[in-house]
């Protein structure tokens, strides 16, 4: 069977939980690391998702990578492709959702652009245009903190129209709470406006089916986060065949590799330290990235059971880095560095991972030279963990850097 959709996430997290959520739902969906990875791929996949790393790097290169994947899933056969964004739609002034959107739709020759934002089990969520983090306005949020893409502009339809010269429309919760037929009809009376992008609400799960329902009725670009990409993916995939069963995974050493900032991540390594060793890596150090790889390797190889290296420090810490290097700079020093240990690692047989942050999931895979993945159903660790193809299994658990509970790393490495 030919897949019925591809799509392309905006980071490798992202990419692995989408593909964990639709094999929970007997949707089989491999994760393509890399093009090649579609080599072949359409004849075993029901979907496919490509993981880019298109969230945080300047327009045209994400827009490069975007139009790699896009021709990759093209050539596998996928009839519709969709463009997956995080729950928070985590961007700039700049983009890279809008330019995303107006790729998407230009390949495809048609607009509106359906976009979504949110994720209601997680407490992220859209009423009337305005986007909710744990139930604040997310300009209240920890995610106005974020060092790359601080979102300081609650008000989706205005902050995203920035990045975009169609215009934005909104079809809000109290028309999606009347069902599909109003919806469609709000969605007509826009395009009769001649926008060229429509947000849909996402005030709680209704509104996100109402929203898959529109999306599979109409042969529209899709930008939306993991709830409606899922759903829509869904639709599409009825009476497709079971997914085959889960590959075993392995066993063996256990590593842990955190790269994100923030409290969340802080307390996940407080949590773990009290139980595992953890070395901390100075970016501020000027020694520079090989010798940061060594000292951790070399750190690493006196250890006997789980332990972590980071690069995760308190906000004084980020301070001196991005001082030195710039958040931009910083960010990608940390993910270099930590791909580093992570090829030094599995060079030395380490075939477990536990990586936390989206930015560094896809350096580590990358220095791994991985271009294919089977992600496992939602299970203790909730999503996140995948069995990578090649001759030597390698398990996976991506860990978006601000979900998890407090001992997600403890559970992982246990």
């Amino acid at each position: 069977m030919a897949p019925v959709i591809g799509i392309i996430a905006d980071d490798f997290t992202g990419a692995v939980m989408v593909a964990g959520m639709l094999e929970g739902l007997d949707v089989h969906c491999p994760i393509l690391f890399h093009p090649d990875g579609a080599a072949g791929a359409g004849a075993g996949g029901v979907a496919l998702i490509a993981a880019a790393r298109s969230r945080t790097v300047p327009v045209e290169q994400a827009l490069r990578e975007i139009a790699a994947l896009h021709a990759a899933l093209t050539a596998a056969g996928c009839p519709r492709i969709a463009y997956k964004a995080c729950a928070s739609f985590d961007s700039t002034a700049q983009g890279n959702i809008g330019p995303a959107a107006d790729f998407l739709a230009d390949k495809a020759g048609q607009r509106p652009v359906l976009l979504s934002a949110g994720f209601p089990r997680f407490g992220a969520t859209v009423h009337q245009g305005y986007l909710f983090y744990r139930n604040r306005l997310v300009s209240d949020s920890i995610k106005r903190l974020d060092p790359l893409t601080p979102m300081e502009d609650p008000d989706l339809v205005r902050f995203l129209g920035r990045q975009t010269p169609h215009g934005f429309g909104l079809i809000n919760h109290a028309t999606l709470h009347l069902g599909l037929p109003a919806a469609r009809a709000a969605l007509q009376a826009l395009v009769q406006t001649g926008v060229g992008h429509v947000l849909l609400d996402a005030s709680d799960d209704d509104d996100v089916a109402v929203s898959a329902d529109l999306a599979t009725g109409l042969d529209l670009p899709v930008v939306a986060s993991d709830p409606l990409i899922v759903a829509l993916t869904q639709r599409l995939a009825a009476g497709a065949p079971p997914a085959p069963p889960v590959p075993p995974v392995p066993t063996g050493p256990i590593a842990v590799l955190a790269g994100s900032t923030g409290p969340v991540v802080m307390t996940h390594l407080t949590a773990f330290r009290a139980q595992h060793p953890v070395l901390t890596l100075d970016l501020s150090h000027p020694q520079g990235t090989p010798a940061l790889v060594a000292e951790a390797l070399n750190w690493a190889a006196a250890q006997r059971g789980p332990f972590a290296v980071s690069t995760a420090t308190d906000a004084e810490g980020l301070a001196r880095s991005q001082a030195m290097h710039g958040p931009l700079g910083a960010a990608r020093l940390a993910e270099a560095v930590l791909a580093g240990v992570a090829a030094g690692l599995y060079a030395r047989g380490i075939r477990r991972f536990v990586v936390a942050g989206g930015e560094t999931s896809g350096a580590v895979v990358a220095a791994l030279g991985l271009t294919r993945a089977r992600a496992l159903p939602e299970g203790r660790l909730g999503l996140g963990q995948c069995v990578a193809d090649g001759d030597a299994p390698l398990w996976l658990f991506l860990k978006p850097g601000k979900l998890g509970a407090e001992d997600v790393l403890l559970q992982a490495v246990a």
